[in-house]
């Protein structure tokens, strides 16, 4: 029977010394004021070219990062498969601003597409798009403002982009995520990313969008999509994740003065993410699906519908994702009863990866109980393991 609370299954993985080294590092990041001083630490660093690396390296960036390299990756790869868990590749280099920055990002991604090709152990791919295109044209686009003739041209530039994503995707037939961004940029992904579903999700879904359900209108916009789905004949694919722009959109909506778009509780996020499961679980003919999400009980829901709708645990339509170095005790426990889980596997140079880590580090203490959690199944796999040597 599914239980998260099995350590041995959860850190089966770890050494005793990777079990210590995981254990101090949540142990630093449990404390808010220890993170605020480390981001601004960093930032300093960083500004005065202070040589880092071998700080960061062999610690936090190892325990949430694959590598610097998609090569550097296949260590964390292999490891993950020996337990059935398979690897979404994220190139999580942020802030490039020219051309050139762009069009390196999707040489860099069409190369994770390439090598899930040859590898089944990599189930999906996935970008960003403010990763690939200019952020302020993107919410230019979104507020519906008339471009200039530069502008247009840029943004013949962002689609050739991402249509070479999503062809060699649909080419290699790997499956690739869209991820979601601010409100203010949303609309114009969710345009791009149902272009590229009627172009490439005529036999099966190859394009994912994003679905955050802390935002009020989500769930009704992911039945929409269903019915235009069958308008248009396609199939839908799609990430459901809770959101990760909470305190941005919160803040932006108070200085400019329009209603906040994030749900008024967690319970009424909850609820839609949860209600989102069972419609993808009900439509899993139309739609397949990735269920981002570090929660307990939503995992132990959609592993229950899976069951009680008499769908194969290893059906390819429905996937479980939560990211490297948190949530183990979902992943492995998941994995081990033979649901379709995968970690998302950061990779890139790691000053280019510094914003993701901080981010990282932040949501884990801004998150009710997510770094203490982490460090209770450790202190107990620790415990577990003195008891029986």
């Amino acid at each position: 029977m599914l239980s998260f609370s099995n350590t041995e299954i959860a850190f089966k993985s770890k050494s005793n010394a990777e079990l210590k080294k995981a254990y101090w590092l949540f142990k630093i990041v449990n404390n808010k004021t220890n993170v605020i001083i480390g981001k601004h630490l960093l930032n300093i660093a960083l500004f005065i070219r202070l040589p880092i690396k071998w700080l960061i390296k062999p610690t936090v960036f190892k325990h949430f990062c694959g590598g610097e390299t998609i090569d550097e990756c296949n260590k964390t790869i292999e490891k993950l498969s020996q337990y059935h868990i398979g690897t979404i590749l994220d190139y999580s280099v942020e802030g490039g601003s020219s051309n050139k920055a762009y069009d390196l990002a999707v040489n860099e991604i069409t190369n994770t597409i390439l090598k899930a090709k040859d590898n089944p152990h990599i189930p999906f791919s996935v970008f960003k798009v403010s990763g690939i295109a200019r952020f302020d044209l993107l919410s230019k686009i979104n507020s519906n403002q008339k471009l200039n003739s530069e502008e247009t041209n840029e943004y013949q530039l962002i689609r050739n982009r991402i249509n070479i994503i999503c062809k060699t995707a649909h080419e290699n037939n790997v499956p690739v995520f869209i991820d979601a961004e601010e409100t203010w940029l949303q609309d114009t992904i969710d345009n791009l990313a149902t272009e590229m579903m009627l172009l490439y999700n005529k036999n099966k879904a190859i394009i994912y969008n994003t679905i955050q359900l802390y935002r009020t209108d989500r769930l009704s916009y992911l039945k929409q999509m269903l019915e235009f789905s069958e308008n248009h004949n396609i199939f839908l694919g799609f990430k459901l994740v809770r959101g990760a722009y909470m305190e941005k959109e919160r803040e932006r909506s108070l200085k400019m003065n329009y209603p906040s778009p994030i749900q008024l509780s967690k319970k009424d996020t909850d609820s839609d993410f949860n209600e989102a499961l069972t419609f993808c679980i009900n439509n899993i003919n139309k739609i397949s699906f990735c269920a981002g999400t570090h929660n307990e009980e939503s995992s132990m829901l959609l592993a229950d519908l899976i069951e009680t709708s008499n769908i194969s645990r290893s059906n390819k339509n429905i996937y479980f994702a939560q990211l490297l170095g948190m949530s183990d005790h979902l992943t492995y426990n998941l994995a081990n009863s033979g649901y379709n889980v995968a970690k998302y596997v950061p990779y890139g140079p790691i000053k280019s990866v510094l914003p993701y880590l901080i981010r990282r580090a932040e949501e884990n203490t801004s998150v009710a109980g997510q770094s203490s959690r982490e460090l209770n199944l450790i202190k107990l796999e620790k415990k577990r393991r003195k008891d029986i040597n």
